[in-house]
């Protein structure tokens, strides 16, 4: 498994599961209590940038994934002299450079809000940016824009990517003449499309729709399904319909259940 492509699915796993638990600790401390637990504002600004650094590297990181399967299938060749080690690590440097400024810039942004109160009740299980604005006062447009030119970039131009790399895979694919040739190549796909699926249709729907276009309800829902849900199927996803993570997995339940012969 020490190759690129599961290199990055262990990046983003790691990244998925510390972004699940920005939320989940606040989350599950008030379903598990009577009253609401508070959450001071540095806090609510700590979690903002938390999620926004991780969960917009996950959301490139899927376009890096993408251009390595491009590089795989489309330059079978020239493949190991593309994506070595160095040119890996420095995507993923990279990545979470570009994703600490955007959220250091819309964190100082959204913080510099005004509220009517001490205490606000914002209708989410997290500090959401979309929920957090609703409670302000004021005039939030520079806010608005400012999160719209966010997840545009962290949202629209990967997904750009992505389409276009596939785009390239699936000609690549149908000059295949062997069927079982094209078959084996669609399967080393089929799982980052299905992720890819997931994951932009419920961000989307958060970010770059109008703000009127979904309810309180249907948001916290679409929220839940992104940050729980989503972390949780992906390695199911990816531990299904891949014969090396299965084969590994094989082997390592073997040494552990079956006694070592000296």
């Amino acid at each position: 498994l020490h190759t690129p492509m599961y290199f990055f699915l262990a990046n983003l796993a790691f990244l998925e599961i510390a972004y699940s638990c920005t939320i989940a600790p606040l989350t599950l401390a008030n379903l598990a209590s009577v009253r609401r637990i508070s959450i001071s504002l540095s806090g609510c600004g700590t979690q903002l940038f938390l999620f926004t650094l991780l969960g917009g590297s996950d959301c490139i990181l899927l376009a890096i994934m993408a251009y390595d399967r491009y590089v795989a299938i489309c330059r079978p060749l020239s493949y190991p002299l593309i994506m070595t080690w160095r040119m890996c690590m420095s995507l993923m440097v990279g990545t979470c450079a570009m994703c600490v400024f955007l959220s250091f810039q819309l964190c100082l942004l959204i913080l510099t809000l005004t509220f009517c109160g001490n205490n606000m009740a914002i209708r989410n299980f997290f500090c959401d940016f979309p929920a957090l604005m609703k409670v302000a006062c004021g005039d939030t447009h520079a806010q608005q824009l400012s999160l719209f030119i966010t997840s545009a970039i962290l949202l629209t131009v990967p997904f750009t990517l992505i389409c276009t790399s596939y785009a390239f895979i699936t000609m690549t694919i149908l000059c295949i003449p062997s069927a079982l040739g094209r078959q084996r190549a669609f399967s080393t796909c089929s799982s980052h499309i299905t992720v890819v699926l997931i994951q932009y249709s419920c961000t989307s729907l958060i970010y770059l729709c109008p703000a009127s276009y979904l309810s309180a309800t249907q948001v916290r829902v679409v929220s839940v399904f992104y940050t729980f849900v989503t972390p949780v199927l992906n390695p199911l996803i990816y531990s299904m319909r891949s014969k090396e993570l299965k084969e590994a997995m094989n082997r390592s339940l073997r040494r552990i259940m079956l006694p070592q012969k000296k």
